[in-house]
């Protein structure tokens, strides 16, 4: 059995085969032994590459039956409380236990919300006195989180280490008069670039500054590395990372976040994250369904596998068609385009309405004037034929781009 027969075993069945339920403009593929990334949007069917999938898992018959039974077994109502109060299972603490391991860490707390989750830990970690530096192009959940902050903050520019080491110099000299300590927060993939976070480079800023660090690795977790275990893993530097955070929304397609670190960290974290004391647990369903998500995220390599041969394939096609993917060195596969506001209104409906091809974009205020950006996310769940048709289209609409065609107002929908 060679490696694509492998995969596609572990996916469930053969790629290509699906039937649909609808609600609304859109419909999604219903199990049948298939979780191609396809959908109905209007009536049409659609190649999507804007789903948080990764490993292909939210469809997954695997993943599906053990959702099933664990809603069978226990509702979707237990347990019924806070986890420190009477929410708490011995499948909550065993999750936990395995993250943590997985990740390279001593303890791991599980956290009903990704957004919510960052916001929390950031608000809880840091007083007053103490001084956060962040990356400029950090999430908005951490722009949130440092928001919420009584202290002074720092911003850095995007993966510039000599404007973080300036940063942190500001920071050290501000705490040796507040008697704080220095937060320091960036991502291990950065969501729309595609880029690493330069976390080795940065960790290694501890040998000069007293810092603490903190890793968004949405992205990273169950991707990067040679286990799965998430950029740092990547870079060779889980150690270096004092929180290592992580949400269930990417590769395991579920919902819900967890944060890794010493035990000392993560005690004090139980007991004072206020978006978790004061929360209900995350119900058992999701729970079991997460511990059948993560175990095959562990235990069936040929998933990252596939993720990457799609990624690959789909960035290098890109690439000999002298497609701009800027500083991406992930599977996150942004393209630029230049063109305007009409332009890339015109240019997404034609890829949407005439090549079936659906994907996100961004435009300003997002970006800089003048630019475009369709952001195209590759899982486990593609196909070569998938990549190909989307090369072909992609091909396309560029020539259409460079000869005015959208600027013109000639777009006929088929």
């Amino acid at each position: 059995m060679d490696l694509f027969d492998k995969i596609t075993k572990s996916l469930g069945g053969p790629i290509g085969q699906h039937q649909k339920w609808s609600h609304g403009y859109f419909s999604f593929p219903k199990l049948e032994g298939e979780i191609g990334p396809h959908m109905q949007f209007k009536g049409k069917e659609h190649l999507v590459w804007s789903l948080n999938n990764y490993l292909g898992l939210a469809n997954h018959p695997e993943v599906r039956e053990a959702d099933a039974k664990a809603a069978a077994d226990y509702g979707m109502a237990y347990p019924m409380g806070a986890r420190m109060m009477s929410g708490n299972s011995i499948h909550h603490e065993e999750l936990e236990d395995g993250l943590a391991k997985f990740v390279g860490k001593q303890s791991a707390f599980l956290l009903n919300y990704g957004y919510q989750g960052m916001v929390s830990i950031i608000d809880a970690l840091v007083d007053r006195n103490d001084v956060i530096v962040y990356d400029a192009e950090s999430h908005a959940c951490i722009i949130d989180g440092v928001r919420l902050h009584m202290g002074k903050r720092f911003v850095y520019q995007h993966n510039d280490i000599e404007s973080c080491e300036k940063q942190l110099e500001r920071a050290t000299r501000l705490t040796e008069q507040t008697g704080g300590g220095i937060l320091l927060i960036t991502e291990g993939v950065f969501g729309m670039s595609g880029a690493q976070g330069k976390l080795k480079e940065v960790a290694a800023l501890k040998k000069k500054f007293n810092f603490r660090l903190l890793v968004d690795d949405a992205h990273g977790f169950g991707t990067m590395g040679k286990t799965g275990a998430g950029t740092h893993e990547e870079q060779d530097c889980m150690d270096e990372v004092d929180v290592y955070f992580a949400t269930f929304a990417k590769s395991m397609a579920g919902i819900g976040a967890f944060v890794a670190a010493d035990q000392d960290i993560i005690h004090y974290l139980r007991y004072n994250m206020r978006s978790q004391t004061f929360a209900k647990a995350l119900p058992m369903p999701m729970v079991l369904g997460l511990k059948k998500r993560f175990e095959m995220l562990k235990n069936q390599p040929e998933l990252r596998e596939k993720l990457w041969l799609i990624a690959n394939a789909l960035q290098s096609g890109l690439k000999e068609r002298g497609f701009d993917l800027g500083a991406s060195n992930t599977m996150v596969t942004p393209v630029f385009l230049k063109g305007d506001l009409f332009e890339a209104t015109a240019l997404t409906r034609d890829l949407r309405e005439n090549y079936g091809i659906f994907c996100s974009i961004v435009v300003y205020p997002v970006i800089p004037k003048g630019l475009i950006v369709l952001r195209l996310i590759p899982t486990a769940s593609h196909s070569l034929e998938d990549v190909q048709r989307t090369l072909d289209a992609y091909s396309a609409i560029g020539e259409k781009l460079k000869a005015g065609y959208y600027k013109e107002n000639k777009l006929e929908i088929a």
